[in-house]
């Protein structure tokens, strides 16, 4: 068959010729053509589909631009790698401004989530009743202050304020574990 009888075949959707050519006699040209660009991130039969349909846009324009003025497999490899790299192109930027929305989108995320778990923290603080416990959490722990600072604001020396620390830490787990006791309590009525 020479390379007018093909494109004709082609234009024409003969299922044979047109799975002949794409899937076995264009098998190695468009695997390199994959290695070239897309360094084997894409799957073959999502490319052939992808060009197969960039070739028959609008009625098989493309392929009734063949001239034959070099063989088919070079004038196809000339419109895939062009295609493709301008896709890749398009692709990668829209990623990117994808990725960028995702970032925003996710440290905002994160923003809402330190917000609400300052707010639990600060709820779970003011149910402590040694306001001294409070006092050493929220400046060490949430306001990551100097120990030295502490222990001075305390009239204290920094080993006992270490032991306070742990005190303090320990009467702050009991306060949550008895809070998410009464949330599970309330959920299960």
């Amino acid at each position: 068959m020479t390379d007018k009888q093909l494109i004709t075949a082609l234009i024409a959707r003969d299922e044979g010729v047109t799975k002949q050519f794409f899937f076995e006699s264009c098998r190695p040209l468009f695997l390199s053509i994959i290695r070239y660009v897309f360094s084997y991130e894409v799957d073959y039969d999502e490319f052939v589909n992808e060009f197969y349909l960039h070739l028959m846009e609008n009625d098989a324009y493309r392929l009734r631009q063949f001239q034959g003025r070099s063989t088919i497999y070079q004038w196809v490899k000339v419109i895939a790698i062009r295609y493709f790299i301008a896709k890749r192109d398009s692709m990668i930027d829209m990623e990117s401004k994808e990725s960028l929305i995702d970032i925003v989108q996710n440290e905002a995320i994160d923003e809402e989530r330190k917000l609400a778990a300052k707010m639990d923290i600060e709820r779970l603080l003011s149910l402590m009743p040694n306001r001294r416990y409070a006092y050493v959490i929220r400046r060490l722990v949430l306001q990551e202050a100097e120990p030295k600072d502490v222990a001075q604001e305390l009239r204290t020396n920094v080993d006992n304020l270490y032991n306070i620390k742990k005190r303090a830490i320990a009467a702050l787990t009991e306060i949550a574990l008895t809070e998410v006791e009464k949330y599970e309590k309330e959920i299960c009525k």
